[in-house]
């Protein structure tokens, strides 16, 4: 039998990825959403713990390159995103850039703590009101560490869960409540929604109509950031000011 001929595509569409947590129900579905239709999205996913404590989050470190490893060898990613905000804070943004890059061909490596300091400064934003969903000594990692960057955290609310199954399921209602409550307990110049597992999307133009401040989550901002860095725009069905900067 002979061999069919074929040709070679000279071009690919912009290639992204997306290192996801095993315990992540949620950005999937966001990023799928958020990012235009020409841009293929690979994922892949790392082992995480069905708690979130500092110790769970530091042990990915461990895991992260053998996790990127697991992309298709001769994929060239225009960026690779570490789908995890406090894992981020935990294990630091210089040693997530170089854990994924030691085990993909990337020409940018992001994760949604960079990504937030970038969309702040792209909106003029200084002082964030911040809704975490975890227990108090993961959210004051990431406060210490925005504060680091330059970002005033001027109102705080938690929810305290620990259990990744039931962050998940805080109903979307719940998350615009507390991101009101948040708004109106301080001088915040935009609100930020962590957790790449929490459900907020659809909630967030609600709460920009509800506030009057811009609303970042952890999933809107990581996917403005990857379209930023690979030259997309993003659909006219991704909501909150941050992505009109970018149509």
């Amino acid at each position: 039998m002979n061999a069919l001929p074929y040709e070679v595509n000279a071009e690919m569409p912009p290639q992204l990825g997306v290192v996801v947590l095993q315990s992540d129900e949620t950005i999937e579905r966001d990023l799928r959403h958020l990012l235009p239709a020409g841009a293929e999205l690979l994922v892949t996913r790392i082992p995480s713990g069905d708690t979130v404590t500092p110790e769970t989050l530091a042990a990915m470190a461990g895991d992260l390159s053998g996790a990127v490893s697991l992309f298709p060898g001769a994929a060239r990613f225009a960026v690779v995103g570490y789908g995890c905000t406090s894992g981020t804070a935990e294990i630091g943004i210089e040693q997530v850039d170089a854990l994924v890059r030691s085990a993909c061909h990337t020409q940018a490596v992001t994760q949604p703590v960079s990504a937030l300091v970038s969309a702040c400064a792209a909106l003029s934003v200084g002082k964030l009101g911040l809704v975490s969903p975890y227990i108090a000594p993961v959210s004051e990692r990431l406060r210490g560490v925005l504060a680091s960057s330059g970002l005033r955290i001027a109102a705080f609310a938690s929810f305290e869960e620990e259990d990744e199954a039931r962050v998940v399921r805080i109903s979307q209602a719940s998350v615009r409540v507390a991101a009101v409550a948040v708004a109106d307990q301080g001088p915040c110049e935009a609100l930020f929604l962590s957790c790449t597992n929490l459900r907020t999307l659809d909630v967030v133009d609600e709460i920009e109509d509800a506030t009057g401040l811009p609303c970042l989550s952890s999933n809107l901002v990581l996917a403005w950031d990857m379209m930023r860095r690979a030259g997309l725009r993003p659909p006219a069905s991704a909501p909150g000011a941050l992505m009109r900067i970018l149509r």
